[in-house]
């Protein structure tokens, strides 16, 4: 037992699950003073799926496990926080149309933020979560850089998941389980004899559950009747395109690269009408469920929407419209993790990047021009969709993310 360790305090966000129970046990046994906090943030469950457990099952598993731990715990009720930086931003960004990801944005605005301040109150030294990612420290020029690294366990690696950190919140953040895989920490977990061991993974937002979209948009977004129009693969819209890209030849000059980064803008008039929605705002790229339009030889996708005009665009099968080439973040959405690496204007650098939780890492160069950072791809991406977060790494540690436009 390290006595250095044993003079720092520790709070651990205790969910309920096996992660974070397994966490607050491995800090403790390194000699950490270790309290656990549940963190409420959601108080309505009307809109949260009735075969998901709800925060009371969470809140006592947790309350359960710093008992057999024998570590202070208590609840913290941050839902107002909640409401204000995660649901909140959900209904805006859904209303412009876009995609939002509450995951990212709730460890960077609650945990990391509220919930740390919260810790720190508390006498603490660090906070600590049941990631499944790693945290090192590198220097420079006599400055302690903090380094984002992936999970151990490639398929649970969760570092996305904490892509808009910046250098004082990791400096605060321990992540105990990211040296380990799923099975060995089931295992510790078993061995303690801890009520968590055999719970399986939650879904869902973050500390709230497997939630009801649908019905949790339209607590503010109206049903409104619209058009959903099909695509035809073989628009004169994607032949005029391509004649665009020819008309680049690798050239990757600030004109070339908003070409290689747009997206579509459809009209009506560039396909038929197939069929009726009830908001465009429910909707996303890539959605194939709630289309509700039968008759097609292939599988119907959404492929581009506009919360304006109310209107869905729609393609059969592995559309053309499905894949971009690139994209663009602008000035104002870029983040660096590693603020020591940021590029700067008239720089490019090549990466390992993903659009989505769990997408594999995909090579692409990203060019830092005046207006923003623009991503190109080395092959096309499928969904890109605005309001997603794209992140980039490096040899296994991210490096900086940026919400997509």
């Amino acid at each position: 037992m390290s006595i250095l360790n044993k003079m720092k305090r520790v709070v651990v966000g205790l969910s309920g699950g096996v992660d974070s129970s397994v966490a607050a046990y491995l800090l403790q046994q390194q000699g950490y003073e270790v309290i656990g906090l549940f963190m409420k943030n959601w108080h309505d469950e009307s809109v949260i799926l009735d075969a998901e457990c709800p925060w009371v099952e969470d809140s006592n598993d947790a309350l359960i496990v710093a008992q057999a731990l024998g570590v202070p715990f208590q609840t913290i009720d941050l839902s107002v926080a909640y409401k204000e930086r995660i649901v909140d931003y959900m209904f805006r960004e859904y209303q412009q149309g876009r995609t939002p990801n509450p995951d990212v944005l709730c460890n960077r605005e609650i945990k990391f933020d509220v919930f740390l301040k919260t810790a720190l109150e508390l006498g603490a030294d660090f906070v600590a979560t049941g990631h499944y990612c790693q945290k090192k420290e590198t220097v420079k020029d006599g400055k302690t850089y903090y380094r984002l690294i992936a999970g151990a366990d490639r398929n649970k690696d969760q570092s996305y998941f904490l892509c808009q950190l910046n250098q004082q919140q990791l400096s605060k953040a321990l992540f105990p389980i990211g040296h380990l895989e799923k099975p060995e920490v089931r295992r510790i977990a078993t061995e303690q004899n801890l009520v968590t061991a055999g719970k399986k993974d939650s879904q869902g937002l973050c500390f709230v559950g497997k939630i009801k979209l649908p019905e949790f948009l339209q607590q503010q977004l109206k049903p409104k009747t619209g058009d959903i129009i099909e695509i035809p693969g073989d628009s004169e819209k994607y032949k005029n395109y391509q004649e665009k890209l020819k008309a680049i030849d690798g050239n990757r000059n600030s004109a070339a690269l908003k070409i290689l980064s747009e997206s579509m803008n459809y009209k009506p008039s560039d396909g038929k009408v197939v069929g009726q929605h009830n908001g465009a705002h429910y909707f996303t790229i890539g959605q194939r469920k709630g289309l509700q339009v039968g008759g097609m030889k292939e599988p119907l996708f959404v492929i581009a929407t506009d919360t304006v005009s109310n209107t869905i665009y729609t393609g059969q099968g592995q559309h053309t419209g499905l894949y971009r080439k690139g994209l663009f973040i602008s000035n104002t959405e870029v983040h660096w993790v590693r603020p020591d690496l940021e590029l700067k204007q008239g720089e490019h650098k090549t990466f390992s990047c993903r659009i989505r939780y769990r997408q594999p890492l995909t090579t692409a160069i990203l060019y830092r021009e005046e207006e923003g950072l623009f991503l190109i791809f080395e092959e096309e991406q499928r969904g890109v969709t605005p309001g997603q977060f794209a992140a980039w790494y490096e040899e296994g540690e991210l490096i900086g993310s940026g919400v997509i436009a």
